[in-house]
């Protein structure tokens, strides 16, 4: 076991090709609000042998009030957009930084960018797919807007609105695949169910479905009953993935997340490869000796010349960059 870990660190400490992930969120000024997204992208690009460089991309900074208040943060939100190998849209509550994120999920589903969804990630993913490619321009959440005519995302209906603390979906629970073929399904190692831990109140409106899937957006995984929609792909894209759960919650150093993983791979041109061997992990010997304090230098979004300025913690450079520790 010990070896097994003193492996994995030197594989880790001789990383040298990047892989450059947007994570769009409400709370990126602080990286311990995703920690186990972030943990869970490590986990991935590891075991994809690849150095993993998060840029955080404030959602807010990406919205038209933006460009018009801040237009510095607004042409630095979208470059970092543009500049990544794939984009993340972790889970998150309340409307702020919403639009940013539908603009996110429009931005990688247009331009072929590998995205994954996840829970809230998910829901927006369905909203700009109502918007964008069936013309419902009103189409919405009801936790954002009550009165949408077009409500793609509702509240659970076994819920109460007027108690808010005991209407969560919480816990495991488990998603059967409704395609052998689908992407997920193979991620998984071709697997009929998983089961994946939830934290949510609302859910994709079932009444929405036959409209969004004759337009070519895929559930492919579903709660027992076919009425929750937990696993959403787009067939046509090179990996456009949105689920309900938080696979993050269950990945492990050697056992990373499925779909993190088929992220990973798809911004580094190996999904290919890992959907034919879901289980490959490729060991990798260092390059050179890791003991006296050699090791890949990381830089603050890529720049040589700020890895000076930021800090670290657990790990995590807070200029925006996840990546191992100098020694």
């Amino acid at each position: 076991m010990l070896d097994e870990w003193t492996a994995r660190a030197e594989i880790c400490d001789t990383l040298q090709d990047p892989v450059r992930i947007a994570m769009v969120g409400k709370y990126t000024g602080l990286s311990d609000s995703y920690l186990s997204v972030l943990k869970a992208l490590l986990h991935a690009s590891t075991a994809c042998n690849r150095k993993l460089i998060v840029e955080w991309v404030p959602s807010s900074d990406l919205e038209d009030a933006t460009a018009n208040e801040s237009p510095e943060a607004y042409e630095a939100a979208w470059n970092l957009l543009r500049d990544a190998d794939g984009v993340l849209v972790p889970g998150g509550f309340g409307d702020r930084g919403v639009k940013g994120k539908i603009l996110a999920a429009k931005y990688a589903r247009e331009n072929n960018v590998p995205f994954l969804g996840i829970c809230l990630g998910m829901q927006i993913a369905v909203i700009e797919y109502a918007r964008s490619v069936l013309n419902l321009q009103d189409a919405n959440s009801t936790e954002f807007d009550p009165d949408t005519t077009n409500p793609c995302v509702i509240f659970m209906p076994e819920g109460s609105k007027t108690h808010m603390g005991g209407t969560m979906r919480l816990g495991s629970r488990r998603t059967y695949f409704q395609d052998a073929d689908c992407r997920s399904a193979k991620l998984y190692g071709n697997a009929k169910y998983v089961d994946e831990r939830h934290r949510h109140r609302y859910e994709v409106n079932p009444d929405m479905i036959t409209k969004l899937e004759n337009a070519g957006l895929s559930f492919v995984g579903k709660d027992e009953t076919g009425r929750r929609m937990e696993v959403l792909e787009l067939p046509s894209h090179p990996y456009f993935v949105g689920v309900q759960f938080h696979p993050e919650f269950k990945s492990r150093p050697g056992k990373p997340s499925a779909l993190f993983s088929g992220l990973i791979a798809a911004s580094s041109g190996q999904l290919k490869t890992l959907l034919q061997n879901p289980c490959h992990i490729k060991k990798v010997m260092p390059k050179y000796p890791t003991s006296n304090g050699v090791s890949t230098k990381p830089y603050a979004n890529g720049n040589k010349n700020m890895h000076k300025k930021g800090f670290v913690s657990n790990g995590i450079y807070s200029n925006g960059l996840a990546s191992m520790l100098d020694r």
